[in-house]
C-alpha cells in the first residue's frame, strides 16, 4: 500500500545541497535510482531532476525503518526526512556533486511502487530508439535527456529576454489558417461548421508576421509551432518549433547583426563559449563553388576546385562531354589519402558519389615519382600538370573528380567532402563554426511544372540591381536572403521581404500565378499591402536544430520531449489513430477502403 505526503513537505531538491545544510533536518523526494543492501545498512541513491543524493537506513538507529526500507526497489517514488551528515573520508564519491554528504533517514514514505522498467534509467543507454520512444515517459527520466530539456528551456528563456530587451513584442499567430499550397504539403483540418472546407496548420507564421509589420508593431517575436507533412529524417519532424521574428525598416545587415547577438548570448550563457562576431559571410555562389553546398561545414578544408577550363577540350570524353552539355568538372584533393586508402576504399568512394546522381568518380593517386590512375592516358601532359598545380597536389594525395551537371557535381562532391573528412577524422567536434550564406538565387526552375518557382517563398525581395533580370534571365536574380549555418547545419534563414505592390505582382507573374490565383492564395496579405507597408525583413531559427547542436545530440528527437518517428507516428500514444464514425459524420467525411 502506498502512502501520501500529508504533513511532509519537501524542503530541498536532492542535489541542491551545500555544506551549509550539514547537520540540518531536510525532506527530499524522488525516485530510487540504485539500492545497496549491506545487511545492517541500506543505501539508496535518490534521484530527482537536480541529481542524486545518497540516503541511508541504519538498523541500529531504527530497526522498523530499516525493515521498511527493505521493500524499496528501483524507481519506487520516495519521500524521506532525515539529517544531512558528512560521509566518512574513504566513502566520498567525487563523481557526484553531493558525494561528500548523505542523508541519515528518520522517516520514510513510499509514495509509489514501480514495476521493473523496460529500459535503464541511466546516461547514454544503448537501447533501440523505438523502445525508448514507446516508453518515452521513462526515457525522459534519464539525466542526459533531462539536461537536453533544461537546455531547451534556458535557450527559450534567453530568446524571450534578448528580443524583449531589443524592442520585440511576443505576439501569437493562428494555428488554424488558410491553406496556401506552395512548397511542403500542408496538414489539413476539416471544418465541422463549413462543410467541405479545411483549415491548414501553419508551415510557418510567415504571412501573419508580415501583416504585423503592416499593422505597425515594428518588431515581432514568437516561439512558434510549425507543421509540414513531409518525409522525415534525423533533423526533421512533422511538427517543429521556430524562434520566429520580423523587423520593420531594416536591411540585411540589421537582421544579421541582431541575430548574431542572440546566438552569441546563448552560447555564452548556456555553454560558456565565447563566440567571435561578426560571423564569416559567404555568398551562395561562393559556398557552392568552394564546398558544393549552401550549408558548408567549414571546420576543415577539402575545398572543391573547378577544372573545367583545363579539361574542356580533353581527350577524356567523360570530362569534355560533360562541359559541352553545359556541366562542369570539379575535384577535391584528399590530402594524404592516396597513401592511406586501399584500392577497394577508393572504389567505395566511387560508389558513394553515385548515391547523389553522379555516374562515377575519376581519380588520380599521386605517388613520389609517378601517378596512378586509369584516366591519365587520356589527358595531355600539360593538362595533367595544370590539374596537379591547380589542386595543390603532393606525393600521397588522392584527387577525386566528378563530371556532370553543376547540380550533380556540387551534390556529389559536397557529400564526398564530408565522407572523406569523417574517414580521416578531420572534423573537430569542439569547434563551433558559424557563417552566414547570403545572396541566394531568388528563383529556380521546376522541370516537372515547367515554370520558375520561388527558392524560399514568393515574398522574398530581389537584389535591387537584379530586378531587371526578372524579364531577361530570371535564374541569375539574387535574393536578399540569408541563412545562418553552424558546422554544416542550417540553423535558420530569412530574407528582406517585398513591400512594393508592383514588384510583388511582377514576382507572382514570373512564377506563373495569375492575378486571380495570387488573390485566392494570398489575398488577405495583398489587401493589407494596399494601405502602407514598411520595408521589413526577418528570420526564423529552427529551435530543435539549435538545441541539437548545442547538446551535441545525434538527432532532434533527443531534444524534443515527445517526437514522432519516421512515418510521422507517435510510438508512445499510438497517434495517428482511427476516430469514431460519429466524429467523421459530423465532418461529412467518409473513409474509403
Amino acid at each position: 500500500m502506498v502512502e501520501n505526503m500529508t504533513g511532509m513537505k519537501r524542503t530541498h531538491r536532492c542535489a541542491d545541497l551545500t555544506a551549509e545544510h550539514v547537520g540540518k533536518e531536510l525532506v527530499v523526494m524522488g525516485w530510487a535510482h540504485k539500492r545497496r543492501d549491506l545487511g545492517g545498512v541500506i543505501f539508496i541513491d535518490l534521484r530527482d531532476i537536480s541529481g542524486i543524493l545518497q540516503v541511508v537506513f541504519r538498523s541500529e538507529l531504527d530497526s522498523a525503518l530499516h525493515h521498511k526500507a527493505e521493500q524499496i526497489r528501483s524507481e519506487y517514488v520516495l519521500a524521506v526526512r532525515g539529517t544531512l551528515v558528512n560521509r566518512d573520508e574513504e566513502t566520498i564519491n567525487p563523481n557526484l556533486p553531493t558525494g561528500k554528504w548523505e542523508l541519515v533517514v528518520k522517516e520514510l514514505r513510499i509514495l509509489s511502487r514501480a514495476e521493473t522498467p523496460p529500459i535503464l534509467i541511466e546516461e547514454g543507454i544503448d537501447t533501440n530508439e523505438a523502445v525508448r520512444l514507446k516508453y518515452r515517459f521513462l526515457d525522459l527520466r534519464r539525466p542526459d535527456m533531462q539536461r537536453n530539456m533544461i537546455l531547451r528551456h534556458r535557450v527559450a528563456k534567453i530568446a524571450r529576454d534578448y528580443y524583449d530587451e531589443n524592442g520585440f513584442l511576443e505576439i501569437e499567430t493562428p494555428v488554424l489558417m488558410k491553406s496556401t499550397p506552395e512548397g511542403a504539403r500542408d496538414y489539413l483540418v476539416p471544418s465541422r461548421v463549413h462543410t467541405g472546407k479545411f483549415f491548414a496548420l501553419p508551415q510557418s507564421p510567415q504571412l501573419f508576421k508580415q501583416i504585423l509589420m503592416v499593422s505597425g508593431f515594428d518588431r515581432y517575436f514568437q516561439i512558434a509551432k510549425c507543421f509540414r507533412d513531409e518525409d522525415l529524417r534525423a533533423d526533421r519532424q512533422p511538427e517543429f518549433t521556430q524562434i520566429d521574428l520580423e523587423m520593420s525598416f531594416v536591411e540585411v545587415s540589421d537582421v544579421i547583426a541582431m541575430n548574431e547577438g542572440f546566438i552569441k548570448r546563448c552560447f555564452d550563457e548556456v555553454l560558456g563559449i565565447q563566440l567571435q562576431t561578426p560571423f564569416q559571410q559567404l555568398t551562395y555562389n561562393e559556398a557552392m563553388e568552394r564546398y558544393g553546398t549552401d550549408k558548408p561545414d567549414t571546420r576543415f578544408g577539402l575545398e572543391l576546385v573547378d577544372l573545367s577550363d583545363i579539361v574542356k577540350n580533353s581527350g577524356f570524353k567523360v570530362f569534355s562531354d560533360a562541359i559541352a552539355r553545359g556541366g562542369s568538372v570539379r575535384a577535391l584533393n584528399a590530402k594524404g589519402c592516396g597513401a592511406k586508402f586501399a584500392r577497394r576504399e577508393i572504389d567505395a568512394l566511387g560508389e558513394f558519389v553515385k548515391i547523389y546522381g553522379a555516374k562515377g568518380m575519376a581519380w588520380i593517386s599521386v605517388e613520389e615519382n609517378s601517378l596512378k590512375s586509369v584516366i591519365t592516358k587520356f589527358l595531355a601532359e600539360e593538362e595533367t600538370n595544370r590539374i596537379l598545380e591547380k589542386v595543390g597536389a603532393e606525393a600521397g594525395d588522392l584527387i577525386c573528380f566528378v563530371a556532370d551537371t553543376d547540380d550533380i557535381v556540387f551534390d556529389a562532391l559536397g557529400h564526398l567532402r564530408l565522407e572523406i573528412a569523417r574517414k580521416l577524422n578531420l572534423i573537430d567536434d569542439n569547434k563551433m563554426n558559424f557563417l552566414w550564406v547570403t545572396e541566394f538565387p531568388l528563383l529556380e526552375y521546376d522541370g516537372d511544372e515547367k515554370r520558375w518557382v520561388a527558392k524560399h517563398h514568393p515574398f522574398t525581395s530581389p537584389m535591387d540591381e537584379d530586378i531587371d533580370l526578372l524579364d531577361t534571365d530570371p535564374g541569375k536574380v539574387r535574393a536578399k536572403a540569408y541563412d545562418v549555418v553552424l558546422n554544416g547545419v542550417e540553423l535558420g534563414g530569412g530574407s528582406i521581404r517585398i513591400h512594393d505592390q508592383e514588384l510583388q505582382r511582377k514576382i507572382f507573374s514570373r512564377i506563373g500565378f495569375s492575378e486571380e490565383e495570387a488573390k485566392d492564395r494570398f489575398g488577405f496579405l495583398l489587401e493589407a499591402f494596399k494601405y502602407g507597408t514598411p520595408p521589413h525583413g526577418g528570420l526564423a531559427f529552427g529551435l530543435d536544430r539549435l538545441i541539437m547542436l548545442m547538446a551535441k545530440a545525434s538527432s532532434i528527437r533527443d531534444v524534443i520531449a515527445f517526437p514522432k518517428v519516421q512515418n510521422s507516428s507517435c510510438l508512445m500514444t499510438g497517434a495517428p489513430d482511427v476516430v469514431d464514425v460519429k466524429q467523421l459524420k459530423e465532418l461529412h467525411i467518409a473513409i474509403k477502403e
